[in-house]
């Protein structure tokens, strides 16, 4: 059972909101066998301009399912979130069939995810990965490195920093601002 932790900045969770989250959410379980005690994160923020933006976490063993959307109805943003972490869902379990067929040809799989057999095929997307790079790490700050990310028109830079001789990542926001991740 996935029972949602629902969280509203500048909005009130109505018992009409909640109903219809966890219904949707719900609906996220004909895709697993076994999920205990699966917790969701629900984030729901409302904006001045009456924009909501609604988050769905959904963090497990092997695997967190995570999508977000932004629109002018909170309901419509919620069925969006659904679609996109089916989506995720259908991909991830692709991905594992097909480790599995790689390396047991002769054996059926029978995944911890369950396809919802809903009549409808669509395409599977897959994780190819159509172009590799390899460069040498400059040491830089943290601000030469958005500097150089911005000027090569790219949304994200990997540097080595500077202060902490530790390899880092910038990268530009959704909200145009930026991110800083650094490794240990």
């Amino acid at each position: 059972m996935i029972r949602c932790e629902i969280r509203g900045e500048n909005i009130e969770v109505t018992d009409a909101i909640r109903s219809h989250i966890e219904e949707k959410v719900g609906k996220l379980e004909r895709y697993f066998t076994n999920a205990p005690n699966t917790h969701a994160h629900v984030n729901i923020k409302t904006y001045n301009n009456k924009k909501a933006k609604v988050e769905i976490t959904i963090p497990m063993k092997d695997l967190t399912l995570r999508a977000e959307e932004s629109h002018d109805d909170l309901y419509a943003a919620v069925d969006l979130i659904i679609d996109k972490l089916e989506r995720q869902i259908r991909k991830h379990k692709t991905k594992i069939n097909r480790k599995f067929r790689e390396k047991n040809p002769e054996q059926d799989f029978l995944a911890t995810l369950e396809a919802a057999d809903n009549g409808d095929e669509e395409a599977e997307e897959t994780s190819e990965i159509v172009r590799s790079k390899q460069f040498q790490l400059k040491p830089m700050d943290s601000e030469e490195a958005v500097l150089q990310m911005n000027m090569l028109g790219h949304d994200f830079f990997i540097f080595n920093d500077r202060e902490t001789d530790g390899t880092s990542i910038v990268y530009k926001r959704r909200d145009g601002k930026y991110g800083l991740i650094e490794t240990n």
